[in-house]
């Protein structure tokens, strides 16, 4: 899985049009093959800093994420941060539950490194 997470602050006054073009992206987003999950957070200590986090079942479906008509609307968007924006892109290789949470509160690091 990837996780792709692009953090955009909007500018003053503007957090609600800002906001609102980036659900409207996120819509064709969720829909795409190999979209897991798609979501728009806002910051509670920095109303005007907006993270739009997506999650790709495999590189080639990021990629042609990447390579759409609405990821370039995307960019375009991106343009109207007064700061530079922050883009990621996360391999995940495993991914764990509240079984890690109860191997940790019962068992040291190493046993747990260990498994």
């Amino acid at each position: 899985m990837i996780i792709e997470q692009l953090t955009i602050r909007a500018p003053k006054g503007k957090r609600q049009e800002v906001g609102s073009a980036l659900v409207s992206l996120s819509a064709p987003t969720q829909v795409q093959p190999g979209c897991l999950k798609c979501r728009l957070l806002q910051s509670w200590h920095e109303p005007d800093e907006l993270v739009l986090e997506a999650n790709w079942e495999t590189i080639e479906d990021l990629v042609r994420h990447l390579q759409s008509d609405s990821y370039k609307r995307l960019l375009l968007l991106m343009e109207l941060s007064p700061v530079p924006p922050v883009l990621k892109f996360c391999t995940v290789q495993e991914v764990s539950g509240l079984e890690l949470v109860e191997r940790a509160r019962n068992h040291s690091g190493a046993e747990i490194q260990g498994d």
